[in-house]
């Protein structure tokens, strides 16, 4: 078998491909946000909250929040190895975060109908409590970045 052609690896090594690809976010690595779980449809994704990531009120700026949530969104949509681009995402800010909080974004697949699937995100502090809701459509394209099996 040649491991090194997309689409000719096993049910197993395809996954880790996809998650290899996933993990290779430019923007996630820039602000420090790790991978932790990538399943189809399910990702949970952690980030420690810097002091440089705060806004004018010394809270977690609301675009770190939301960037954080839509690491989650991508790695979870796209988990299939498919292309999958944002449609919409509708959040609520509910609690700041602080220096120093570890964040827990976690993005579950509630609805697939052909090309468009629907989202649930949270982002949590690690003890648990909500910061941020959210909920999500994307567009699947036809476009795969590692191939399904034939």
């Amino acid at each position: 078998m040649d491991r090194h052609r997309p689409g000719l690896e096993g049910p197993g090594d395809r996954q880790a491909a996809i998650a290899r690809h996933i993990r290779q976010d430019a923007y996630a690595a820039f602000l420090g946000a790790q991978v932790d779980a990538i399943q189809p449809g399910y990702s949970r994704v952690t980030l420690t909250v810097a002091p440089e990531m705060l806004n004018f009120h010394g809270a977690a700026h609301g675009g770190l929040l939301f960037s954080l949530a839509d690491i989650a969104f991508a790695a979870a949509s796209n988990a299939r190895g498919q292309m999958a681009v944002a449609l919409q995402v509708s959040t609520s800010f509910l609690r700041p975060a602080q220096a120093g909080d570890r964040l827990v974004a976690e993005c579950q697949e509630q609805d697939l109908n052909g090309p468009i699937g629907l989202y649930q995100i949270t982002v949590r502090r690690a003890s648990g409590e909500l910061i941020l809701q959210s909920q999500a459509t994307v567009y699947r394209k036809r476009e795969w970045f590692v191939p399904p099996q034939a």
